[in-house]
């Protein structure tokens, strides 16, 4: 099955534009084609996609993948050596070779795929702040009129 250069984001359900997001997202790829990469380096969003000329400069997931990654792994990695702790009581290089290595790695590894679904997600489902469209076209020099995702 291949797969065509214009738009191939799902239409319709729901559950197909999340699959869509997901794996993306989870892969690094464009959120339009699907093909083109969307990360130049580790964190680093490319300006345009190599495959479908994408222009990325709706994507702003500014502090979003830290919050996630923070509440979703350090949270419950918190826990888990507060627990090792009372449960156990072991002396401080214990935890400097087991707590801070699994939490630097817990929260700094999901970042990139956290970054990935949120880009897509907002390409998807074409987010923007409410009422910045004209202020967003004097900046970029595009017509008022049309859509940043349309392009």
């Amino acid at each position: 099955m291949t797969e065509k250069l214009d738009p191939v984001v799902p239409a319709g359900r729901d559950d197909d534009k999340l699959r869509w997001i997901l794996r993306s997202g989870w892969k690094g790829l464009c959120p339009r084609c699907g093909k083109g990469r969307m990360f130049q380096s580790w964190l680093k969003i490319v300006d345009r996609c190599d495959n479908c000329g994408l222009n990325y400069r709706f994507a702003a997931p500014d502090d979003g993948p830290a919050f996630f990654s923070l509440c979703i792994v350090a949270l419950p990695l918190t826990a888990f050596v507060v627990w090792l702790q009372v449960a156990f009581d072991p002396p401080a290089w214990v935890h400097l070779i087991t707590s801070v290595p699994i939490m630097a790695l817990g929260t700094v590894l999901p970042l990139r795929p956290i970054k990935g679904w949120l880009v897509a997600s907002q390409f998807v489902n074409r987010a923007q702040e409410a009422g910045t469209q004209k202020l967003w076209s004097q900046l970029h020099g595009t017509d008022e009129k049309t859509n940043d995702f349309d392009q």
